[in-house]
């Protein structure tokens, strides 16, 4: 189902985005209802417009190659392609680089965000959210940000998201690309370090830090702060056996 949204097409790249116009939000759950609720709920914000909706994760993958939404906010259990496998084709797609997936469900298992993680999502929080809850995630993960706390990110990076001890790092060349300082800003993001946090740290300005961790992402190809610690983790930057601090 594709909504009608004045004044506003579809999102071309980050770079192509008019900041003044609503953030573009396509819904997929198979609950009707509950995408009725979550619709009315995100249309009554002004920065927010739903544009489209999906019963399933093909429908889903379909209407975002579409709409090129700036958000999709996806259930992870639907019938046929489920949230996580839609989550993964359309983070895979270089056409909806721009696009980021927000994973809203009732199980909130250290397993399911791992797996959201790996398929590309840029945040994770179940249905019991509170309106000015889901409204702040959506423009949270919209602005290239990670919606998981810190502790969040370092149990889930110990627990899942690590190479395992006896497999070699993945592209580990990917990491010449980097600076030495901007290596280690990477390591402590990986930490679950926000960016006060490592500005505190290293005795810089989050301004500071924050520049040095776009930097990094730009060279990595990382799609936001998420696809980062994956990254991180993938390529031996930080190993898995490490205690996050």
């Amino acid at each position: 189902m594709i909504h009608d949204t004045p004044g506003d097409g579809p999102n071309t790249g980050e770079a192509a985005r008019d900041d003044a116009a609503p953030l573009r939000v396509l819904l997929a759950d198979d609950q009707a209802l509950l995408r009725g609720a979550f619709r009315t709920l995100l249309d009554s914000a002004d920065d927010i417009a739903v544009v489209g909706e999906a019963g399933d994760g093909r429908e889903a993958v379909a209407l975002a190659r579409k709409l090129r939404p700036d958000v999709v906010i996806t259930d992870i259990r639907m019938p046929g392609t489920d949230g996580l496998a839609a989550t993964a084709e359309i983070c895979a797609d270089p056409d909806l680089r721009a696009t980021r997936v927000l994973i809203l469900t009732t199980y909130e298992t250290d397993e399911y965000i791992a797996q959201a993680l790996r398929a590309g999502a840029s945040g994770f929080i179940g249905k019991g959210i509170e309106a000015q809850g889901l409204l702040d995630a959506v423009r949270t993960i919209a602005n290239g940000d990670t919606l998981l706390s810190p502790a969040a990110t370092r149990s889930l990076v110990a627990r899942f998201l690590a190479t395992p001890s006896d497999s070699p790092p993945r592209h580990p060349e990917r990491l010449a690309a980097l600076t030495p300082r901007e290596r280690e800003m990477v390591a402590l993001v990986a930490t679950g370090l926000s960016n006060v946090e490592i500005a505190d740290r290293m005795y810089l300005s989050p301004f500071t830090v924050r520049a040095h961790v776009q930097r990094a992402m730009s060279k990595l190809d990382a799609r936001d702060r998420a696809h980062l610690v994956v990254i991180a983790y993938q390529t031996g930057l930080v190993a898995g056996t490490e205690s996050p601090s």
